[in-house]
This record gives C-alpha cells, structure tokens and sequence, in this order.
C-alpha cells in the first residue's frame, strides 16, 4: 500500500514515517503542502496530511481530491493540532475520513488506517 504524507514540517513528515515503519507500512511519497500533495496522488492507496500548511492547507486540498472523478473515494486521513469539535466535523463533512489529534501513538495511527481502509472496501 502506497501513502502520501503531506506535512509542511520535514520532522513531522519523519516522525509520521517512522511511525509508519514501525507499524508494517514501507511505501511513502512526501509533500510539504497541498498544491504538492495534489501532483503526487497518482497511485496513492491512502493520504496522511495536516491542516495547516502555507501555499494550500489540507482542507482545501481535500476539498479538491473530493471534486475529482478519479480520487473521491480516496482514503485521506487528517492528522492535526487542530482538536475543536467544530474543527472534527467540518474536515469530516468535506471529506476526510479519519481524524487524528497531535500528538499520536503508533497505536493510534494504527487503529485509524485499519479503519479507513475497511470502510474503504
């Protein structure tokens, strides 16, 4: 399975990385905002991106996924600071299947992709 990790942090993209590869998971692609995210989704099986990221931030963007015929059912699961109710909900009504809050346990990311990808089916 292929994953995108879309951080505007080069740490954060590592730490969600590492915590990938200590989970079983070993094929990443990388993108720093948005606007990047967009051009490497060709064969991705699940995204992995923050809110909050210069030039397009992630809700946006996964507004944009949803709008295109080839990746509307694509998996995208939010991984953020951003912890408010309202917040949850309205990546949720725009399309983000998943939502995690930072900081995140291996375990956590683990439970969320096993989630996303059953309802996915």
């Amino acid at each position: 399975m292929k994953l995108l990790i879309i951080h505007d942090s080069s740490t954060m993209r590592r730490i969600i990385k590492n915590t990938l590869q200590r989970i079983g998971y070993s094929d990443f692609v990388e993108a720093s905002d948005g606007a990047e995210g967009l051009a490497a989704l060709e064969g991705v099986d699940l995204v992995i991106t923050d809110w909050n990221m210069p030039n397009m931030d992630g809700l946006t963007m996964v507004k944009t996924i949803r709008k295109h015929p080839n990746y509307k059912s694509l998996p995208i699961i939010m991984v953020t600071t951003e912890a408010g109710r309202e917040d949850i909900i309205e990546a949720i009504k725009n399309g983000v299947n998943n939502y995690i809050v930072k900081p995140f346990t291996p375990e956590v990311l683990k439970q969320k992709i096993d989630q996303t990808m059953q309802q996915n089916q």
